[in-house]
């Protein structure tokens, strides 16, 4: 099964909406800062994903971005300080 590497970003106005984001997307990545997450997904764990959070942003006042990012792109990802990026031994790309 293929699978994606994403950046996921929201910001989220209201207080229980944006918990529930954050819950949400522990369920399918990792936490890398404050409001954002490194997730690998298969297309299906990214159509629940995206399922979820859909009805937690409001278009008038809060975002949720979702960045596709290409296996050659991911080996370019530089971390200054600490952490790693999120990564399996093998992932493969549609």
């Amino acid at each position: 099964m293929a699978k994606q590497f994403l950046l996921i970003s929201y910001d989220i106005s209201d207080d229980r909406r944006r918990t529930k984001a954050m819950k949400t997307l522990e369920d399918f990545g990792k936490r890398v800062q404050y409001s954002v997450f490194e997730c690998l997904l298969a297309p299906e764990e990214f159509q629940k994903l995206h399922k979820r959070l859909k009805p937690l942003a409001r278009e008038a006042q809060d975002s949720i971005r979702v960045y596709f990012i290409g296996a050659d792109e991911v080996g370019r990802i530089l971390v200054i300080g600490m952490g790693k990026v999120t990564r399996e031994d093998v992932f493969f790309l549609q």
